[in-house]
């Protein structure tokens, strides 16, 4: 396993994809509340393609993510933290790594579902199930569920608890992830 930048923080891949993580998600979740409401006779045009698009690119990017996190050794952790702060924190890390998997899965489940084409850089990707099939039609609703509950309260515990230690700790845990 390759070693960390330093002994105390990320590699500089661990980092970028890290931020590319959260910039694509503020984009998405900008998009998603600008974009119409998906109803019966809605046609995907710009905004909701936009939105498929920048699902499957944040499916992409967490997956070589979460590949990079398994084959490189992560920084040791922060020395004086109580052991329910590091259990949280990883917890709170594997939640965030699942959602960035299931939200678009669902979201690609039922753009499928619902007929619209999911199209990347001009390609058409495949659709996950056919339109119309049946026990389906629950997938937009968890995968916004998810997104707009789930995973903004799990972002935003992650972002206090950084906050927390920056400001209140004054430890490096923050410094740990942020540019060098």
């Amino acid at each position: 396993m390759a070693k960390a930048d330093n002994k105390f923080g990320y590699t500089g891949t661990a980092k970028a994809l890290h931020w590319a993580i959260v910039a694509l998600l503020m984009a998405q979740f900008v998009v998603a509340w600008t974009m119409p409401e998906i109803r019966r006779g809605t046609k995907p045009e710009t905004l909701i393609n936009l939105h498929l698009s920048f699902g499957v690119v944040i499916l992409f990017v967490a997956g070589i993510r979460l590949a990079w996190r398994a084959t490189h050794a992560e920084p040791p952790s922060q020395d004086g933290l109580p052991p329910w702060q590091l259990k949280s924190a990883r917890v709170v890390h594997w939640l965030l790594y699942g959602l960035l998997f299931v939200v678009p899965i669902l979201g690609w489940i039922n753009a499928s579902w619902r007929g619209f084409p999911v199209i990347m850089f001009g390609l058409e990707l495949p659709k996950l199930v056919a339109t119309r099939a049946p026990g389906l039609r629950w997938t937009g609703d968890v995968h916004g569920l998810l997104a707009n509950y789930l995973m903004l309260a799990l972002v935003g515990l992650h972002v206090a608890a950084a906050l927390y230690h920056y400001f209140i700790r004054r430890d490096r845990v923050l410094q740990r992830m942020l540019p060098s």
